[in-house]
Formats: structure tokens, C-alpha cells, sequence
């Protein structure tokens, strides 16, 4: 009993030392700043953001340098409550706070956000700015917070009065019930996109029969996640876009991307959805970008006529989480096109259709995820849970194109013998090594055979400056230099880039280049 009475006032004894020395100690203690802190920036640039979007989230750091334990005694906008920012401090929203402590040489995060509304300012683009104030005089300390802020045209299904939004049938099940998404058919004052503001779509725009949706030179269009463009049986698209003269600016150039602005969404894929020409609609397409969606063009259906119904010129796809140009059955005429990096394939003819890609460039370089999957794949079939649909592959005919990427083999031709299959590749290059000879007795990939190759090179160097970044211009090493026959040159005899195509024609898209320009 004596022993438990020592012991117990042994560890009494211990603790109340402790708590002596512990409180004779000053870094327990916080003592006020005296403005001495560091920044990570002076500066945070939200980016541009569209109005009333949010922003992404930013960080910024600070640190106490000194060997005291600190307290800011108010931190926060200086616009406060009427700030258009937001701020995030150890977890707690708002946008003045008290008393922030911090370590000795230690350091916190504040988050930053903002969302604006446009319809205050007179300017289409404004730079919206507060301060992150610390302290008072004369301590003091500032950091400027500036967002560029864009206003746009914004497009989106409505809701009925039962709170159900606005939908637009796409065909049905394997039971004939009825499928939709989310989307609203476009109104006629809406069937004109400009160059003025940007527009920002919500859902899927439909383009109803009979109608038209052209779109002016330089417009920019912004979607949404699942969002897109669909166009009814009998509608057209008209993408106007011109050659540009700044390559950085491409200011007369169509560009259909998402609605993310910020640098690091700049070459995201599967931000939205396709832009999507169903069975009897038509288009014509001219130097228009498609990026950064899941699948780029969704050619469905072909009407038979002696033209093609989906015409693509100097038309660039880049980034399709799934597909780049997806043909069901499809009628597209490409000519100037480049297709570049996307989950499975950059272009899939699937179900027979009739096409012609002419000076094409379709280069696979995907690295977000492994892919086992060719550049170009063409069937003429499509096998369902229930059945094997066939249709006949009028033509698939590539001239003067580049077919390469990052695999070994960049093209597969499969087919049934019930319906036919008609393809040709001449002055082309086109990767494909079967290093294990598995392609030997299949007669589609008779190189030698004059009905379907002519002059084709195999898996030599394109010489491509930059695939990773989608520039597919062609050095003065490529394969495909002077390539090219002169009929495909006359049918196209300008590159993606204005160039002639002389003295000598090759293949792809681009001239070659030295890439000083």
C-alpha cells in the first residue's frame, strides 16, 4: 500500500513539472505578428472563367519565418462580404477570419475560388480583382487576387414547372423504349453562332429538321460535361471557320472544346460529350477544331447521295477520350484532316458506309492509359447481344495520308464475306510491323495487292515535330516527303496550313516544314 502511495505521487510529481515547464514557455504562447510573413505568390491568377462559373480551386502558402509562435489577428478580403472570392482557411469557409495562428517556421494554406457575375460590367472581358489583406497598419501585408472573367452567350435545357428538365429523345432500346438525354432543341434566333461572345452549352443543342446552325468564323463554343450538338434527320451544320494568320491565336478559326478555361484543362479528354450527325442531317465543316470530348464526330447513317453527307476540310480532332471520327454506316468526305490522340482509336469505320479521306493526317500517340487499340479500324459488321448487323462498305479510300502512331500495327480491316468490302490505301504511309508475321495469310493485308495498296510505305519515320502536343507537321526527314500522287493534289492543293503543294506532294496533311516557322 505504502509502494502505490510513492508511486502515485511520483507520476502527480512528474506531471505538475511538466505542465510548470510548459507554461514558462513562450512558442506555446502565441504572440502577435509583426508582418514579417512570406508569401508562396504576391499574386494569384485565378485564370479566365466564364461568368457565374466557378472557378477552379487556388493555394496559396504562408509562412511564419520567425521562431515565435503567431497569431494574425483578422484576415481576410478586402472587399469582404462583397467580394466575389472565396476563401478556405484549416477547413472553415468564409471570407474574414480571426486570430490565425501559426507555428513557428511553419506554415498555412489558404484556398481561394470565385464566381462573377458579368451582367454588372459594360465589358465583354473584364479583370475582376480583390486583395487578401493580413493584419492592420502597421503591419499589414497584401496579396492581389486577379481572375480574367469572360462573358458568354449560355445555352441550356429549360425546366418545367415540376422542376423536370428539358430532354431530347435519340432513339430507343433493345425494347423500343424510348431513350434520351438531357438537351433542348435550338430556337431560330439561336441557329447562328458568331464571333462576338462565346457561347456555353448545357446539355445537348439539338439542330431540328429542316434547319440549319451555321456557325461564323472565329466563334468559340464551350460545353458543358455531356454536353454536345445533335442534328435531326434533314438538319444541317455549316462551320465556316477561315485560315488563320497567328497559328497561336487562330482567330479565324472554329474551335469547339470544353467549358473549362483554366491551363490545366487545356488538353483534358472526355470534358463533353460529340457533336453528332444522325441518320439524314448533313454538314460541311471548314477549319474547325474539335477537342478534348469523348467521341469528336459521330457520322450515324448515310443517305446514298452522290455527295457526301458529312464533309470535313482542314478540319482538326484532337483528344477523344474514346473515338475521334466514329463512321456508323456512315458518308464523310475528309479532306485536310487531322485526327490526333484518343483512347481507342482515331478514326473507326464501323458497319460498312462510304468514304474518301484525301491529304489526311491520323496520328495515335495516346498516353493516358494503355491502349491496344489502332489508329484506324474499318468492318463492315456489328455484332449486338441479339444479331450481326452488316452493312456493305461502298469505299474506304485514303489518299495521300498518314496513318501512324505509337503501336505496332495502325490499321485493322475486318469484314464478312456477306456484304461487301471495298477499301484502298496509295501514296500513303501507314505503321504496321507485324514483327510475330500474325497478318501473313490474311488477305487484307496484302500489301502487294494492286486493288487495295499502291504505292503505300510501311513504319517508316513521319518525323512529326511534336506528337504529344497534336503538332503533326512533318520534318524534312519524313517518310512522307514527296509521298504523295498528284491527283490527291489537285483535288486538295493547299495543306492544313495554306501551303501549296509544290514543287513535290506529300503526304498528310502538312507540307513538310523545317519548323523554324
Amino acid at each position: 500500500m505504502k509502494k502505490t502511495i510513492e508511486n502515485a505521487f511520483s507520476v502527480f510529481f512528474i506531471l505538475a513539472v511538466l505542465v510548470s515547464l510548459s507554461s514558462c514557455r513562450d512558442d506555446f504562447e502565441p504572440t502577435r505578428s509583426s508582418g514579417n510573413l512570406v508569401f508562396s505568390k504576391d499574386t494569384v491568377y485565378l485564370d479566365t472563367v466564364f461568368s457565374n462559373i466557378g472557378s477552379s480551386t487556388y493555394r496559396l502558402k504562408v509562412y511564419n519565418p520567425s521562431d515565435n509562435f503567431i497569431t494574425i489577428p483578422n484576415v481576410g478580403l478586402a472587399k469582404a462580404e462583397n467580394s466575389s472570392y472565396r476563401l478556405n482557411i484549416d477547413g472553415i469557409a468564409g471570407k474574414t477570419f480571426q486570430d490565425i495562428e501559426i507555428l513557428p517556421r511553419d506554415s498555412i494554406f489558404i484556398f481561394i475560388e470565385t464566381t462573377v457575375d458579368a451582367s454588372q460590367q459594360t465589358e465583354t472581358n473584364f479583370l475582376y480583382t480583390d486583395q487578401l489583406v493580413f493584419d492592420s497598419n502597421p503591419f499589414e501585408q497584401k496579396v492581389e487576387l486577379v481572375t480574367l472573367i469572360q462573358d458568354a452567350i449560355f445555352l441550356f435545357p429549360k425546366r418545367n414547372a415540376q422542376g423536370i428538365k428539358e430532354t431530347l429523345e435519340i432513339g430507343s432500346d433493345a425494347l423500343g423504349n424510348p431513350v434520351s438525354v438531357a438537351g433542348f432543341v435550338l430556337k431560330d434566333e439561336h441557329l447562328r453562332f458568331t464571333n462576338t461572345k462565346p457561347y456555353v452549352i448545357y446539355g445537348y443543342a439539338g439542330v431540328a429538321a429542316g434547319k440549319t446552325l451555321t456557325i461564323d468564323a472565329g466563334a468559340r463554343l464551350h460545353f458543358h460535361q455531356d454536353s454536345g450538338i445533335i442534328l435531326a434527320a434533314g438538319a444541317r451544320l455549316e462551320s465556316n471557320g477561315m485560315l488563320s494568320n497567328d497559328r497561336n491565336l487562330l482567330e479565324h478559326e472554329i474551335i469547339l472544346e470544353g467549358d473549362r478555361l483554366e491551363p490545366e484543362y487545356a488538353e483534358v479528354p472526355g470534358q463533353w460529350g460529340t457533336l453528332w450527325f444522325t441518320p439524314g442531317s448533313s454538314a460541311s465543316l471548314n477549319y474547325t477544331t474539335i477537342k478534348n470530348n469523348t467521341i469528336g464526330i459521330l457520322a450515324d447513317g448515310n443517305t446514298g447521295h452522290a455527295t457526301a453527307d458529312v464533309y470535313l476540310k482542314n478540319t482538326q480532332i484532337y483528344n477523344s477520350s474514346v473515338v475521334g471520327l466514329y463512321g456508323l454506316t456512315g458518308s464523310v468526305l475528309g479532306e485536310n484532316v487531322v485526327v490526333g490522340n484518343s483512347g481507342i482509336s482515331n478514326v473507326w469505320l464501323r458497319l460498312g458506309g462510304s468514304y474518301e479521306f484525301v491529304h489526311c493526317t491520323f496520328a495515335n500517340y495516346w498516353d493516358q492509359s494503355f491502349r491496344n487499340t489502332p489508329a484506324l479500324q474499318i468492318d463492315n459488321y456489328l455484332e449486338t447481344e441479339s444479331a450481326l448487323l452488316t452493312a456493305a462498305l461502298t469505299k474506304a479510300d485514303f489518299v495521300n495520308c498518314i496513318i501512324y502512331g505509337n503501336n505496332s500495327e495502325e490499321i485493322s480491316l475486318k469484314n464478312t464475306e456477306t456484304v461487301a468490302f471495298n477499301f484502298s490505301f496509295s501514296n500513303s504511309l501507314i505503321r504496321f510491323d507485324d514483327a510475330f508475321e500474325s497478318y501473313t495469310d490474311l488477305p487484307n493485308y496484302n500489301f502487294l495487292n494492286p486493288e487495295n495498296y499502291a504505292s503505300v510505305v510501311l513504319s517508316q519515320k513521319p518525323d512529326f515535330k511534336t506528337p504529344s502536343l497534336n503538332d503533326y507537321r512533318i520534318g524534312i526527314s519524313s517518310a512522307a516527303a514527296a509521298l504523295g500522287n498528284t491527283n490527291g493534289a489537285t483535288q486538295v492543293p493547299r495543306d492544313i496550313l495554306g501551303n501549296e503543294r509544290t514543287p513535290e506532294v506529300d503526304a498528310g496533311a502538312y507540307q513538310v516544314t523545317n519548323f523554324e516557322d
